[in-house]
């Protein structure tokens, strides 16, 4: 894929819909399949959704710790999975939320988002808690690579709560400066029109309003947690992210993924159809 990410994820959404798949070859996901609890399991079982979502969806998010967790040989396995689903031609989303500062910011930037190397994604989930200056050369190198990054904003988790709606003495939460920030750089390199290739994690069961969070600018995609087996679905699509839902990523995972390998395709297009209808596209 060529060009710049924000815009093509924007044509991939168009073309297929919100939905996006998880790869996620946990021990009890991969003992539902047949597989076993190894670095080969894992390699099996993301090559296989990488197949069922081919053509079908926009995106794979592929979580990095479940491949971690077998050292070297899981991040063999990884590198496979990535570049198949990449090869397939869709958008791929590195989930591995790094964060930090200076060379060792860098570093991880460069695994993830150098074209050519062997974790190459189209996108990466970053921690910006460390404050969203120090990823300004990640956001460059995105940039210049035709790449794309999603910045922790307001997650699903409820353990988050206390330090993404904490209000600084302008009253405005750590969620909506952190949207507020990368919106104004996104601002300086996003021609009018164009959506953004700097995005946004905010969870499909966050509440905008408690979060602080309002309706911002230049468009950019967002990456949605939440659906699926944390409770949110496509209605929620519009009633959560309002003028922004044509924009979100659906992420959803156990819920696809427990269909089991001879009903994935059946389970994928399935709720594929149910977010389309819910944007009536």
């Amino acid at each position: 894929m060529s060009g710049r990410f924000g815009e093509r994820i924007r044509a991939a959404l168009s073309a297929h819909g919100p939905l996006c798949v998880g790869i996620d070859p946990h021990r009890a996901l991969l003992a539902s399949w047949g597989l076993d609890d190894s670095a080969a399991g894992a390699r099996e079982f993301g090559l296989r959704t990488v197949d069922a979502a081919a053509g079908r969806i926009a995106a794979v998010k592929p979580q990095v710790s479940f491949f971690e967790r077998f050292g070297s040989a899981g991040f063999a396995a990884l590198e496979e999975v990535l570049a198949a689903a990449r090869a397939a031609d869709l958008v791929v989303i590195a989930d591995a939320k790094r964060g930090d500062i200076d060379t060792t910011m860098d570093a991880y930037a460069a695994a993830w988002l150098t074209p050519g190397s062997p974790l190459e994604a189209d996108a990466l989930t970053v921690n910006p808690f460390l404050g969203v200056g120090a990823l300004e050369s990640t956001f460059a190198l995105a940039e210049g690579s035709g790449k794309g990054v999603f910045v922790l904003a307001a997650t699903s988790n409820p353990e988050a709560s206390a330090v993404q709606r904490a209000r600084s003495t302008d009253a405005q939460t750590v969620s909506a400066a952190i949207i507020d920030e990368v919106s104004s750089r996104s601002a300086r390199s996003t021609t009018d029109g164009e959506w953004a290739s700097l995005g946004f994690v905010i969870g499909a069961t966050v509440d905008w309003t408690d979060a602080g969070i309002a309706a911002f600018t230049p468009a950019a995609p967002i990456l949605g947690p939440g659906f699926g087996a944390q409770g949110a679905g496509p209605g929620d699509l519009l009633a959560r992210f309002g003028t922004h839902a044509s924009m979100v990523i659906a992420s959803e995972s156990r819920s696809i993924l427990s269909a089991g390998p001879d009903a994935l395709i059946a389970a994928i297009d399935a709720r594929a159809a149910e977010y389309r209808e819910a944007l009536n596209v």
